[in-house]
């Protein structure tokens, strides 16, 4: 007959540890919907698209917002794309900002985008919508 070894320590399945948590995003206050309804979403397609000098983050876009004159937007963006790749593109801009001067240009509006972590989307849509349609 063996004999048992009492003192040894019982043998338990290893559990692995939970992931930690991370950190939610910071959230920005409630709005109501008459002030999110100022906000003006403008379908736009790009016309030009280059880099601003200077800058290792700008690029400068002179985009087709449906009206006669268009629009120029600079967003730093430069990091994930490439001027050219973005021409011809149907992308949404917030287009009731204020105008803001950066490297001595002004820029009349916002590209919409999406970020999380070191991933970075421009929001693109159907070609087939047309420059000047308002997002509701």
């Amino acid at each position: 007959m063996s004999e048992l070894n009492e003192t040894a320590a019982p043998v338990t399945p290893a559990v692995p540890e939970p992931a930690p948590a991370q950190e939610a995003p910071a959230q920005k206050p409630e709005i109501t919907f008459d002030v999110f309804e100022q906000v003006e979403l403008t379908v736009v397609k790009v016309k030009e698209c280059a880099h601003v000098k200077k800058s290792k983050k700008l690029l400068c876009f002179q985009l087709d917002d449906g009206t006669q004159e268009g629009r120029q937007i600079l967003s730093g963006i430069a990091a994930w794309y490439e001027p050219e790749d973005l021409v011809g593109k149907t992308l949404v801009a917030v287009t009731n900002l204020a105008p803001r001067k950066m490297m001595g240009l002004e820029s009349n509006g916002m590209l919409l985008s999406a970020e999380s972590g070191d991933s970075f989307t421009l929001v693109m849509l159907d070609d087939g919508i047309p420059a000047g349609a308002k997002l509701c």
